[in-house]
Parts: C-alpha cells; structure tokens; sequence
C-alpha cells in the first residue's frame, strides 16, 4: 500500500470573517502544486474562528465555504478537510467537512461540545464517528475537545490515522501535546493534530503546536509554535505495518461499546 503524503496548515483565522478566511486560504495554498500532497488539513472552524455567533454565520451544504472546499479540491487534486458552522434542518453544527477532488463529501459532527465555551449552547452535538479512506489508508477525523475523551478516539475499526482539528488556546498547550502523544501510541496510529495561532475575538491566544505524531506516539513534523505554516509529512505505510505487526497491542484490547 502506498504511503500517504498529507500537510497541515497553521494559521491565525479572521473573526467571523468568511469571506476573509476564504481568501486568506487560498493563497496560502496557492503555492501547492496539483497532486504532489493527498490530504490538506486546515484547523477547526476554518472559516470564522471558534465563535458561538452561529444564527448569524452558519451556512447550508453549499454555502460559500463548502463551495470553496469543493473547488480548491478539484483544482489541487486532493482531499480537503477542516471544520466551519453549518445549519441543518434547523440546528447548528461544528462540522467537519472530508471534500474529495471529485466534489463528493463526508461529514462528521462534533460530538464532544466545549461547554466551557458555551458550544452546547449554540450547537447540537454528533451521534456517529465516522472512519473515510483515502489511498487505502482509513482515517478517522475529530475535533478539538473531542482529544480529551479517549472512549470516543478508540481504535475499534482499525484505522490508520487520526486527525484532531481544533481552535485549542495556548493556556492548555500542555494537555494539547501531550494528549496528542497519549492517542497515537493507545491507538498504535499516525495521528495529526492541526491548531490555529493568534488571538481570536475574544481576545484568547493560541500559539498552535500543530504536529504529527507516529504510531510509537513521536513527533515526525517541524511546525513552530506560533508560526503560520504549510507542511507537507509523508506517512509510511511500510513502518505502520510493521510496527503493529511486532507489537501487536490491538490484540489485546478490552471490547467494549460506546452509548
């Protein structure tokens, strides 16, 4: 199987700005050439900051900043995620968006609502963990408060690779890394952690620390904190198989089913 090329971008984000954000990206990713990466990551709530002003951002399915996924997609010829507000059926969502070249899409929910944030008042909360793949490799996607609870991130599926989007604050960077590490090496999978950097409009700091860790739970990217960045990691299929083969934890683990 072939090993799997993915960047994550750190970036300050523009408060409740979609339009800003939209372009901010797009030339930021405008130095990527098509097809030489399968997998950009950008942080959560890409298109507005972390704000609870859902009534007045929340787009549809094919508001404008779907719409820009789909087509930067298509033009770099790769799969795009990162989360942003939706409205459904009369409620609000942090939703992750998995958007392939070809214009089709997943979704996941975010199950794990920030209440200290005051996200359960203003968002519903997912039902459903969702597992996609990309190159043959099966990648599960969160986000952000959703690192905390280890239940939710559980290697039932046998995925490859974890990914955390998020709007985490430099106050808890410390759990942020570390929690990071804990989830690659209890999963025995590459996981990445993709955090946005500068101050939001509520004045909160975040300095990033985006990574990607290695099954063993060792850091394989070169990100700097507070620094925005376009980095490209390959993920090796070859050390992944090899590693779980020798130390073959899973075998092992406790069965158990999530309510």
């Amino acid at each position: 199987m072939e090993d799997l090329k993915v960047t994550i971008v750190q970036s300050s984000l523009h408060w409740e700005d979609i339009d800003a954000n939209i372009t901010m990206f797009s030339k930021t990713l405008d130095g990527i050439v098509p097809e030489t990466t399968d997998l950009i990551v950008l942080p959560e709530m890409f298109s507005t900051g972390f704000t609870m002003n859902a009534e007045t951002l929340g787009e549809d399915m094919n508001g404008k900043a779907v719409r820009w996924m789909k087509k930067t997609a298509a033009k770099l010829k790769c799969v795009i995620t990162g989360s942003l507000i939706i409205k459904d059926k009369g409620k609000h969502y942090n939703r992750l968006v998995w958007m392939r070249p070809d214009g089709t899409s997943e979704t996941y929910d975010k199950r794990h609502l920030f209440r200290m944030g005051d996200e359960t008042n203003h968002f519903a909360a997912g039902t459903k963990r969702i597992t996609v793949e990309l190159k043959g490799w099966k990648i599960c996607p969160l986000i952000c408060y959703d690192l905390r609870f280890p239940v939710w991130s559980r290697n039932t599926d046998t995925y490859d690779c974890l990914i955390y989007v998020a709007n985490w604050p430099d106050v808890r960077s410390y759990p942020w890394r570390q929690l990071l590490i804990a989830r690659a090496i209890e999963n025995q999978a590459y996981t990445i952690g993709v955090n946005r950097i500068g101050v939001d409009g509520k004045d909160m700091d975040y300095s990033g620390y985006s990574a990607v860790m290695d099954p063993k739970g060792q850091i394989i990217s070169a990100t700097k904190p507070d620094k925005p960045s376009v980095e490209m990691v390959t993920l090796s299929r070859k050390a992944l198989d090899d590693f779980r083969k020798a130390f073959p934890v899973a075998v092992d683990a406790d069965k158990f089913e999530i309510q």
